[in-house]
């Protein structure tokens, strides 16, 4: 947000916990991502603890759908989406040229 601010763009957040994507949404998103498909999921505590495999996901949008579907705090963010682009905005110095 605060980029954003920063370069004086509009946004709209989305509180993916409060209301997660659908699945047109997430594939979307899978479709048009500038980063590895596979970076949309957290690799963190959870991850691990649930027993997935982080191959799983590499090059493989359907999973990572799946997978987000079933568990939305897995999703890595922010996601930043404009039309026909998104890029998981971290590092936080992506965002800058992304929303320009």
């Amino acid at each position: 947000m605060a980029v954003a601010e920063e370069e004086n763009v509009d946004v709209e957040v989305v509180l993916y916990m409060k209301s997660p994507p659908d699945r047109e949404t997430l594939e979307h998103i899978t479709s048009v991502l500038e980063d590895p498909v596979e970076d949309l999921v957290r690799k963190d505590s959870k991850f691990k603890e649930l027993g997935l495999e982080p191959g799983d996901y590499v090059g493989n949008p359907e999973a990572v759908v799946e997978l987000l579907l079933q568990r939305k705090a897995l999703m890595q963010r922010p996601v930043l989406v404009k039309s026909n682009a998104a890029i998981i905005g971290r590092p936080k110095t992506r965002i800058a040229d992304f929303l320009k």
